[in-house]
């Protein structure tokens, strides 16, 4: 779509992303899926002529004012708070400094520099509105997760959202032009759960980067990673906290291993990860929990890893587990398939979308380990069906590009702007 009459409308875009920075490493503190969402979403508009400015707190003191994330995508670092990392739960206190921020950028140009909002977490919403009716631009948010939804979802041990937060999101619906939503599922849950008008609220599919994520040798990626040649490996990719629920995967691969002790010589359970969120409140979790279970044999533990790197864990698995109890879409299944690996997701949120169910994985009820030892049984003992599962994964992914993501935006933008520009135009008259 370059040099269309979209790409041409819309030429700069201020995007907030408060609480977390695209320039951080997914898989740490509180970066995932939606940092990978930010950044792939940039350099794609970037490719359609557009030019995007990602807002972000600052967390270091040598961090540069502005930073070129490629070209004509600009990483912004707005001082609000203390340079090290805070708890999301103490970041409302630090809204007002980095609107403050945000605003003083602007202002160092002539007005209609930036042509409209797009904000992301609800933190984000609320900076971003405020910029809006400065501004007097569209305002375009995603949600990325729901207070509602995740409370009544929520993990084991894990606590609920707060009720400000609930606030805020209801605002957010009510002052956004535009609400993007990942799936058909989570445009219901903004309508029914939050009120949002129906015609306000745009379905648009994340990507994965299929240039990175493609399948490669299976036997190669294990080289690579010193995994053995002839194991069951299965992979857990994300934050270690408890909504993610890696703990399901252990409590499943213990279940199968007193089933039949045989596996024990070829089972590999990889969690690749750092703690996250309440999962900082026992930073040693996994390790303690694989003692307990009396599998601390079988798990190897690895820190969050770069695309490259990553891929070559997705290519060296047998199944990918991703067993949330809710994600928005769910970004890690998308990728694992575009390598060529098949998935076992709990059947909640996105990942209702993001996996083809007997087809490119399983989808599994409920969180208990027998169910989860039953299903990841079958990947063992199917190799055949596993395979075909395999090639299934990967035509799968290859319906999910970010170039698609970013076109739909762009549609989704259009829209946004002539809104706004419609409610001013009533305004006048």
């Amino acid at each position: 779509m370059p040099g269309s009459p979209v790409a041409r409308r819309i030429s700069r875009i201020a995007t907030i992303s408060m609480h977390t920075s695209p320039l951080d490493q997914p898989g740490t503190g509180d970066a995932g899926g939606m940092n990978v969402y930010v950044v792939e979403v940039a350099k794609r508009l970037a490719d359609l002529g557009v030019e995007v400015e990602i807002f972000t707190r600052q967390t270091a003191r040598d961090l540069p004012p502005a930073v070129e994330l490629t070209p004509g995508v600009t990483v912004r670092h707005v001082t609000a708070g203390p340079y090290e990392e805070l708890d999301k739960g103490d970041l409302p206190g630090q809204l007002c400094d980095f609107l403050t921020g945000v605003l003083r950028t602007e202002a160092m140009h002539e007005p209609g520099h930036y042509d409209l909002i797009h904000s992301h977490y609800w933190l984000s919403g609320q900076v971003g509105w405020l910029a809006k009716e400065r501004w007097g631009v569209p305002l375009v948010h995603t949600m990325h997760t729901m207070a509602k939804v995740k409370n009544v979802l929520l993990a084991k041990g894990d606590r609920p959202e707060p009720a400000a937060r609930v606030a805020g999101e209801e605002h957010v619906v009510e002052v956004a032009d535009r609400l993007v939503a990942n799936t058909d599922a989570e445009a219901r849950e903004l309508i029914d759960l939050y009120g949002a008008p129906a015609g306000r609220v745009a379905v648009v599919n994340p990507g994965v980067n299929l240039e990175v994520f493609q399948p490669a040798s299976k036997g190669a990626a294990r080289h690579r990673l010193g995994l053995p040649q002839g194991a069951h490996v299965m992979l857990f990719v994300g934050r270690i906290q408890p909504l993610k629920a890696p703990d399901v995967l252990l409590r499943a691969a213990a279940r199968m291993l007193r089933d039949d002790p045989s596996l024990r010589s070829r089972l590999v359970i990889a969690c690749v990860g750092g703690p996250s969120g309440n999962g900082l409140d026992h930073p040693s979790y996994l390790t303690d929990l694989a003692a307990e279970l009396g599998i601390s044999d079988v798990v190897r533990l690895a820190p969050p890893a770069p695309q490259q790197e990553l891929a070559d864990w997705y290519r060296a698995a047998d199944v990918t587990v991703v067993p949330s109890y809710n994600e928005s879409f769910g970004l890690v299944a998308l990728e694992s398939q575009a390598c060529g690996t098949p998935v076992a997701a709990a059947k909640v949120g996105g990942l209702r979308t993001a996996v083809k169910h007997g087809v490119s994985g399983l989808l599994v009820d409920g969180h208990e380990p027998h169910a989860w030892a039953a299903a990841l049984r079958r990947f063992v003992d199917r190799p055949l069906w596993r395979d075909t599962m395999a090639a299934n994964a990967s035509a799968h992914a290859a319906r999910f590009g970010w170039p698609a993501t970013a076109a739909r935006l762009m549609d989704v933008y259009t829209a946004a702007l002539a809104r706004h520009r419609s409610l001013l135009t009533a305004a006048r008259t």
